[in-house]
């Protein structure tokens, strides 16, 4: 017996944006999900695709279950409504029932239900892309799905992105930077020679601080319980010191902020204790260079 728990979501009106979305499970195991968009819909085809979509994943002659909170969507392929509209997707769900032996099962949303809120939230992220999308064929919104910004609502409103229902993994990030300045500057510092002391030992410790204090620095940041930060300095090269941070924590979003502050504060802590000398010296190319962990997985630059 295979089982699906479906779910379609229009957004804002009846006849809006819409996204549908399935959980395909197999011996008690999540196999597939999945979701997609429609353009321009009403909740009741959103349903009925979910639907479509989810037998699709499974063979003719499957035993199948399709759990839904949709009584347009049970009650019809049960208890014989009259089917005044959507005659195409009908045509498709009842030619996809027929290969195979279906039953119905009527969920009620919204109470807990672990799949089938799961199926929902696969429709209304998938609807919500498409609003963000800009309101593109569901191919194009499905490829651009991945770029829009998770930080801005529908509206155009900064929000902090909810994290809660995400998995908490080892996530891990560098990040890069670099200090150009006179080779004569360098020199001082290799030697610990500056009035102001140490310059190393202070921006590396001014990074790691920095870390721990990112969400106090960018408004829409978590704040992150973090299980290591390491700062380390190159100054091999003639007219610059090279920085990289390093941030870790096993947490449900990405350090990747923290381990681009780290760089920056200690690259602006160089700049501050050897500006008496050297007022031209430049901060460049902060940047990150490899993640890992999280829904996204591994990411290097270079």
């Amino acid at each position: 017996m295979t089982t699906l728990y479906t779910d379609g979501s229009c957004l804002e009106n009846p006849n809006g944006p819409g996204g549908w979305g399935f959980v395909v499970i197999e011996n008690d195991v999540i196999v597939d999900e999945m979701s997609g968009h429609d353009p321009s819909t009403t909740n009741n085809r959103m349903e009925m695709t979910a639907a479509i979509r989810g037998l699709e994943q499974t063979q003719p002659s499957d035993a199948v279950e399709i759990n839904s909170d949709s009584q347009y969507v049970i009650n019809t392929m049960t208890k014989g409504w009259k089917r005044k509209a959507n005659q195409d997707l009908w045509a498709d769900l009842d030619r996809l029932v027929d290969e195979r032996r279906v039953t119905w099962k009527w969920v009620k949303a919204h109470v807990g239900h672990e799949l089938n809120e799961k199926a929902d939230k696969l429709a209304n992220d998938a609807a919500h892309g498409f609003v963000v999308a800009g309101g593109q064929s569901p191919e194009a919104a499905e490829e651009s799905e991945q770029l829009q910004l998770t930080h801005i609502l529908p509206t155009g409103e900064a929000s902090m992105v909810d994290v809660g229902e995400k998995a908490e993994t080892e996530r891990v990030a560098v990040a890069r930077g670099t200090v150009v300045m006179e080779p004569e500057t360098l020199r001082l510092i290799r030697d610990n020679a500056l009035e102001k002391g140490d310059v190393l030992s202070t921006a590396r410790l001014a990074g790691i601080m920095a870390a721990k204090k990112t969400d106090q620095l960018i408004p829409l940041c978590h704040q992150i319980l973090l299980n290591q930060v390491t700062v380390d300095f190159d100054t091999s090269a003639d007219d610059r010191i090279e920085i990289e941070a390093s941030t870790k924590t096993t947490y449900k979003t990405g350090v990747e902020m923290e381990a681009l502050t780290a760089v920056s504060v200690a690259a602006l802590t160089i700049y501050d204790m050897a500006k008496a000398i050297d007022r031209g010296m430049r901060i460049e190319a902060v940047r990150m260079v490899r993640k890992s962990g999280g829904k996204s997985g591994d990411w290097e630059f270079d």
